[in-house]
C-alpha cells in the first residue's frame, strides 16, 4: 500500500518540489498551504508522515504539530523551516517534531530524512516483541522503562520527545561506549548526513538539560573531547 505524506508548505515552488520528490520515492504526497487546512486533513486520516513548514498562514507550524500530537497514535514530523535560530530547532522538537530541515536544503537531505523517518516507523512496528522483553534499566537517580517509553530522574517523570528518549536509551543500551555524532546519526537518525552533527548536538543538549541533575558536570550523557559522548558505565 502508498503511503500518503502530508506536506504543508505556503511556498509554490518549495511545495512542488518536495511533492516531486516525495513522488520519486515511491510515496503519495498531498499539498496544502495553509496550516489549519493541513492540520485539518490530518485530522481526516491516512497520513503516514507530515512534512511541515514552520511559518504558514492560517495555523503556524508548531500549532500545527502541537494539534497533530494531541491526536492518538505516531505519525513522525519533518518540519521545514527557513530560520536557523537554535530557539527554533528547540521549540519545534519541543512540540514534537521528529527531525528538522533548515532552507534551502538538497534533495539528497530531504530523501534521506524521509526515508530514515519510515525506516524507524517500520523497525517500531515489527518489533515490538523484543521491546517488550527489555526489563527497565536503573542508573542511580535515573530509571528508564523502555516498554512504556517512560524516564523518571529522582522518581519524577520527565517529558521526553521520542527522538529523546530513543538517544537515551540507545546510549543507556551501551554504558561506557563512546559514540561519535556521525555514528549516533546512523543509530538513532537512520541517516548519516555531511554537515548535521549538529542534530545530534542540540538533541544531547536538550536531554541533558531533562535529565541531569547539575549541568555543568553531567553524571549520564559525557563528552569525550574530540570524539563524542558515552553514557556512564
Amino acid at each position: 500500500m502508498t503511503r500518503n505524506v502530508l506536506i504543508v508548505e505556503d511556498n509554490p515552488e518549495i511545495g512542488e518540489l518536495v511533492c516531486i520528490h516525495v513522488a520519486e520515492l515511491g510515496l503519495n504526497p498531498i499539498l496544502c498551504d495553509r496550516g489549519d487546512t493541513g492540520l485539518e486533513r490530518f485530522r481526516a486520516g491516512g497520513i503516514d508522515l507530515v512534512v511541515l513548514d514552520l511559518m504558514l498562514p492560517g495555523l503556524d507550524g508548531l500549532s500545527v504539530c502541537r494539534g497533530i500530537r494531541s491526536r492518538p497514535g505516531y505519525v513522525p514530523v519533518l518540519m521545514l523551516t527557513a530560520k536557523s535560530t537554535e530557539l527554533d530547532r528547540v521549540l519545534g522538537l519541543e512540540m514534537g517534531a521528529d527531525d528538522y530541515l533548515t532552507k534551502p536544503f538538497s534533495v539528497a537531505e530531504l530523501s534521506a530524512r524521509v526515508k530514515a523517518l519510515f525506516r524507524r516507523v517500520d523497525a517500531m512496528a515489527s518489533a515490538p516483541t523484543a521491546e517488550a522483553c527489555d526489563e527497565e534499566l536503573v542508573e542511580g537517580e535515573l530509571r528508564i522503562d523502555p516498554v512504556r517509553r517512560r524516564v523518571f530522574v529522582r522518581d519524577q517523570p520527565v517529558d521526553l520527545t521520542a527522538r529523546e528518549f530513543d538517544l537515551l536509551w540507545h546510549f543507556a543500551r551501551h554504558p561506557g561506549r563512546v559514540f561519535s555524532r556521525a555514528q549516533l546519526l546512523d543509530a538513532v537518525w537512520g541517516y548519516n548526513h555531511e554537515g548535521y552533527e549538529h542534530t545530534v548536538n542540540t538533541h544531547i543538549n536538550r536531554l541533558r538539560g531533562k535529565i541531569e541533575i547539575d549541568l555543568a558536570q553531567p553524571a549520564f550523557i559525557q563528552t569525550v573531547w574530540g570524539v563524542g559522548y558515552r553514557f556512564r558505565e
